[in-house]
């Protein structure tokens, strides 16, 4: 026991130096783990693929026909950005 603090704060130090030998074997294992072995990549199980791009031309939902208008607003939308 030290003598100049609580049994309380014994009690948390001691705690906190076995938290923090936890957290360093821990880390030392996720380590070797990641130094010494390397899995085969492969496709994660259960989760959704992203679908492919289809090209240059898309699907008829995904463009829009500007009016004259829009076209005019957006180029001068575009004359504002700064291009540095």
């Amino acid at each position: 026991m030290l003598p100049s603090i609580s049994l309380a704060q014994e009690i948390g130090l001691a705690v906190l130096l076995v938290a923090a030998i936890v957290w360093v074997v821990g880390l030392g294992h996720m380590l070797w783990d990641s130094r010494f072995h390397h899995p085969e990549p492969a496709a994660p199980q259960g989760l959704p693929m992203i679908p492919a791009q289809r090209g240059s031309v898309g699907h008829p939902m995904e463009s829009v026909e500007l009016t004259e208008a829009e076209q005019q607003a957006f180029a001068g939308l575009i004359r504002t950005i700064p291009l540095h």
